[in-house]
C-alpha cells in the first residue's frame, strides 16, 4: 500500500508539474514584401500544412476597404513562375478595379483539395482547408474587407474553385472555372487527372483514392450542382480548335498539345452545364467554338467572367 501510494503521488507530482499543452499555431502572417503600389507578396503561416505559404496579392493603389477574389494559378501553382502574374494582362486589368485579388504560390499538381493522405514528393496537402478556413481570415484581417469572397481557378485549379464553393457553402459569393475540368469523377477526367499527377512520379491514389473512390464523386461539381445554387456560378471552356483568341504568332507550331487539353476540358464543361441546367441552378456557360489551352484564351475568360459574373456578385466593378 505504501508503495502504491508513492507511485501515486509521484505520478499527481509530474503531471502538476508539466507544462502545459502549447496551443496549435494559428494562421497568420508572417512576412509582406511590397513589389509595387498596387502588388505584394503576402507571407501566410498554414497550421493545417506547417508550412508559409506565399500569396500573391494585387490591390489599387487608393487601398480601402474591398471584396476579394481568390485567384488560383495553374498546374505547377506558380512555383515554376507560370501564372496569372507572368503570363496574363491580369495585373493590369486590376489594377483599376475595386477588389483585392489574392493569389497563393504553391500546390502544384494538388487540384487545391485535401489530400487523404500525404506524397512523399508533394508532402502534405491540405489546400482546401488553408483556402477556406485559414486565408481568408489572415485576409480579412491583414488588408480589412467587406467581407464578400469570390474564387476562380485555371486549368487545374477550374473545376477545383468550384468545388471549393461547393465544400464551404457561403463563403464565395462567386465562383469561376476557366478552362477547367467540373466534372473530375467522368472517367475520362480520373484518367487525366491520374495522369497528370502521376505524370511528375507523385502517386495520384494519395489524393482521391484510385479512380472511382468515393472522394472522386465527392470533389465533382457536377455531381452536386444543387449546392451551387446562390452562388453566382461561371464556367468557360473552348473546341480546342486555335483561333484568333490565342494570338498566334505567325509561322508558329500550332500547340498540339494546348488543343488536346482544351478539347478534354470542354467535355468536363459540357457535362457541368448540363448539370446547372437539370438543378434549375443559374450559370454562365461559355463554351467557345475556337480557342486552344493558352494564356490569351485565359485571360480572355477571366475578363469574361468578371464582367458576367464575379463583379456583379461582390457588388463592386
Amino acid at each position: 500500500m505504501r508503495l502504491v501510494f508513492v507511485i501515486v503521488v509521484a505520478v499527481v507530482a509530474a503531471l502538476l508539474g508539466a507544462p502545459a499543452a502549447t496551443a496549435a499555431e494559428p494562421a497568420r502572417v508572417v512576412g509582406v514584401r511590397q513589389l509595387s503600389p498596387t502588388h505584394s507578396v503576402v507571407d501566410v503561416y498554414s497550421p493545417a500544412m506547417n508550412r508559409v505559404v506565399p500569396n500573391d496579392v494585387l490591390r489599387p493603389a487608393r487601398g480601402g476597404s474591398l471584396p476579394t477574389l481568390y485567384l488560383l494559378n495553374g498546374a505547377l501553382g506558380n512555383e515554376d513562375g507560370v501564372g496569372w502574374i507572368n503570363n496574363s494582362g491580369a495585373p493590369g486589368f486590376f489594377a483599376d478595379k475595386n477588389v483585392t485579388v489574392v493569389l497563393p504560390i504553391g500546390g502544384r499538381l494538388s487540384f487545391y483539395t485535401d489530400w487523404l493522405a500525404d506524397d512523399p514528393i508533394l508532402g502534405s496537402n491540405k489546400w482546401q482547408t488553408y483556402l477556406t478556413q485559414e486565408l481568408p481570415g489572415v485576409m480579412d484581417q491583414h488588408f480589412g474587407s467587406t467581407r464578400r469572397n469570390a474564387v476562380a481557378g485555371v486549368s487545374m485549379s477550374g473545376g477545383p474553385a468550384l468545388d471549393l464553393a461547393v465544400q464551404a457553402p457561403g463563403l464565395y459569393r462567386a465562383a469561376a472555372s476557366i478552362s477547367g475540368c467540373p466534372a473530375s469523377s467522368n472517367p475520362l477526367a480520373q484518367a487525366a487527372i491520374s495522369i497528370m499527377i502521376g505524370g511528375a512520379l507523385n502517386n495520384p491514389f494519395n489524393m482521391w483514392g484510385p479512380p472511382g473512390a468515393p472522394a472522386w464523386a465527392q470533389h465533382d461539381p457536377s455531381l452536386h450542382a444543387d449546392r451551387l445554387r446562390g452562388t453566382a456560378v461561371y464556367a468557360g471552356s473552348a473546341s480546342g480548335v486555335p483561333g484568333p483568341v490565342d494570338r498566334i504568332p505567325p509561322g508558329s507550331i500550332p500547340p498540339f498539345g494546348g488543343a488536346a487539353v482544351e478539347a478534354m476540358v470542354n467535355t468536363c464543361t459540357g457535362i457541368f452545364a448540363d448539370a446547372v441546367r437539370r438543378a434549375g441552378v443559374p450559370a454562365t456557360i461559355s463554351m467557345r467554338g475556337e480557342g486552344s489551352h493558352s494564356w490569351a484564351l485565359f485571360e480572355d475568360q477571366l475578363k469574361e467572367a468578371w464582367g458576367t459574373t464575379i463583379a456583379p456578385a461582390l457588388g463592386t466593378r
